[in-house]
């Protein structure tokens, strides 16, 4: 299994979220909040694609990299799972440094706040990130979905539907 960012932010977010995401059972598509969150990707810093590079290596995504100054910008709309996001990055710093490219920095961008987030990637995180790997390929593993959380991001999740349907059915 290729472990990606997206599976290192729903880890953080919901085991459930990332069970679903990683056996194919993907909503994303159906969300209008990802899709706000796409717009504001594309729309934010329309300048960049020409400065900055998107790059993909074993299996993440990076929106725009600065390779002349070592720098990952990660674009997201809300900064409500701030935690996940910085993961994320974390974990697109340690990929690259497995390919031989040290000293990359990382900055989490939130236009629609003005907000900017300077991500750094320490020694314990690299040792996390190799333990965050392994539980990953665990939780995706399993037999089973995980059950649901319930969590306060969870009205927002674009799995909500999904997860909730037998307790929406219950209130008709």
């Amino acid at each position: 299994m290729i472990v990606t960012g997206i599976h290192f932010n729903y880890y953080q977010l919901c085991h459930r979220k990332l069970w679903l995401f990683a056996n194919g059972i993907n909503m994303e598509q159906e969300s209008d909040l990802v899709y706000e969150g796409k717009l504001v990707h594309e729309s934010s810093y329309p300048q960049r694609t020409s400065k900055y590079e998107e790059v993909e290596m074993d299996g993440i995504k990076v929106d725009y990299y600065d390779a002349k100054s070592k720098v990952i910008h990660e674009i997201k709309k809300s900064n409500k799972v701030d935690n996940a996001h910085e993961w994320q990055l974390k974990y697109y710093m340690y990929v690259f440094e497995q390919h031989g490219i040290s000293g990359v920095k990382g900055i989490l961008e939130y236009p629609l706040l003005r907000k900017t987030q300077e991500v750094l990637l320490t020694d314990i995180d690299r040792e996390d990130i190799m333990a965050i790997t392994e539980d990953i390929k665990n939780v995706v593993s399993q037999e089973a979905c995980p059950p649901v959380a319930k969590k306060g991001i969870c009205k927002n999740c674009s799995y909500f539907d999904f997860c909730y349907i037998n307790e929406m059915e219950g209130e008709e």
